[in-house]
């Protein structure tokens, strides 16, 4: 690496609709990342240059110093990098609505990571992440990847697997929990802490102290405060107490499959159709406003958005609601505590320091959870320095997850095995074991589904 204040970060999907708050993030964190310029590279040269152009005005607002550069291609932006940031959707935003759109009429809810659509999503990612991780390797081989993508664990898993690159997989939903957790209790995140383990997308709190004292006890019984945890009414206190875990949001979709789909059948409608129409919208009004030389406009429909999209996360499946009702509230997307770009934040300083520092991140497991054998990566709090990420242990994973999350990691390395030799039995494998599938019939109606909606992508699973 280069010296610990001149380093170079390159975002593969610097067309993504987050980069603006990367961009502002780290213009704020120079002294803290060291990384002074932030390449950026899309296949959609269109879209990158509206993100590149709205991050350039951010930072001219800001003061700041960070140089932004649009590299024309991924071996040019990757070179020679300190960090390399992965946060690609492969197929775009439409993938996205088509796959949850193909879940729903197959029986069961449209989430871009779990289920049918997560199974889609996996298989259309991982070919392309690991072809871009081969140019990385070769042009980089000493970055510190930190992977975005989604499913973010079994990409990480992938690229674990498969090259040798030094990958540290991140997902801003732990600490958006300890998030809420903390002001359910009235207090500052400083004063909290929570023992957290599982999988990315399958992670559970198991016990929350506030300064020192443990008081999972007393908030496992608390109702209002148990349904304060989430940003939209997903489980019943009664659930959680049954337990005796506080989940993760997406385990909505395990532990109620049923009413996610219900919910979306009332609605005829899901998340990515409804982002794909809100993404659009945007990003015409933002490319407007930078080509009237309207920067302060630009970036005020940017935040605009965010807090849309934010405001009305998980209202669909969790009682019928859209992303295009009114959001009451405003927060500054750029300095929340939380999000896309704090994490990734964290992570880099953490990288950049000699000091600890406590992050959740996706890791090879070690020893951390005696249930997963050493190469398995999951989700558990890490201690950073600039040497890497220690998974912390973990012991056991309690009774009423363990068959679950157990079930789930043989779910992500059929998942790869199936994306690295295409076939329709390795396909329905995966269905076959998917705790929330485990149905043949349903497995071959799906693939048989995913081949027929998309035979370019999916063609090769006959």
């Amino acid at each position: 690496m280069k010296s610990a204040t001149n380093r170079k970060a390159a975002l593969i999907g610097g067309g993504g609709m987050r980069t603006p708050l990367l961009i502002y993030g780290l213009n704020e964190s120079v002294e803290k990342t060291g990384v002074r310029e932030l390449h950026l590279f899309d296949i959609d040269s269109e879209r990158v240059g509206i993100m590149a152009a709205l991050g350039k005005a951010i930072v001219a607002r800001e003061g700041g110093s960070l140089r932004i550069v649009v590299s024309p291609s991924l071996e040019a932006a990757v070179e020679d990098a300190d960090y390399v940031i992965n946060s690609i959707r492969a197929g775009g935003i439409a993938a996205r609505a088509h796959d949850e759109r193909l879940a729903f009429q197959n029986g069961y809810p449209g989430q871009e990571t779990t289920g049918p659509a997560g199974f889609a999503m996996a298989l259309r990612t991982i070919p392309v992440v690991l072809d871009h991780a081969r140019i990385i390797e070769k042009h980089a081989p000493d970055c510190w990847y930190v992977s975005f993508t989604n499913p973010a664990g079994l990409i990480t898993q992938a690229v674990t697997l498969h090259t040798s690159l030094k990958v540290i997989g991140i997902c801003d939903t732990p600490i958006e929990l300890f998030h809420f957790i903390a002001k359910a209790l009235d207090a500052s995140a400083e004063d909290v802490k929570c023992e957290y383990l599982g999988l990315n997308h399958l992670g559970w709190v198991r016990r929350v102290l506030l300064k020192g004292q443990d008081v999972t006890a007393d908030l496992l019984q608390n109702d209002a405060a148990l349904r304060s945890l989430y940003s939209a009414d997903l489980f019943p206190p009664g659930l959680i107490r049954g337990l005796g875990l506080i989940p993760t949001e997406y385990l909505f979709f395990y532990y109620r499959r049923d009413h996610a789909y219900k919910n979306q059948a009332h609605a005829n409608a899901t998340r990515g159709e409804e982002i794909e129409t809100l993404n659009r919208d945007m990003l015409r009004e933002v490319s407007n406003c930078l080509q009237a030389g309207l920067p302060a406009e630009a970036i005020q429909a940017y935040a605009s958005y965010l807090n849309q999209r934010s405001g009305s996360y998980m209202k669909l499946e969790a009682s019928a609601g859209s992303l295009f009702e009114k959001v009451d509230a405003y927060v500054d997307p750029f300095r929340a505590s939380t999000g896309y770009h704090r994490m990734a934040l964290d992570v880099m300083a953490a990288l950049n320091s000699d000091e600890p520092h406590e992050i959740v991140a996706n890791v090879r497991n070690q020893s951390a959870i005696s249930d997963f054998a050493p190469e398995d990566v999951v989700e558990v709090i890490c201690s950073f320095n600039r040497e890497g990420a220690m998974p912390l242990a973990c012991g056991r994973l309690p009774d009423s997850v363990r068959g679950l999350a157990v079930a789930m990691k043989a779910y992500e390395y059929a998942v790869i095995r199936a994306a690295m030799n295409p076939s329709a039995a390795n396909a329905e494998e995966c269905l076959l074991i998917h705790p929330s599938i485990s149905d043949w019939d349903a497995a071959r109606r799906i693939v048989e589904s995913m081949r027929k909606g998309d035979p370019v992508t999916f063609g090769a699973f006959n």
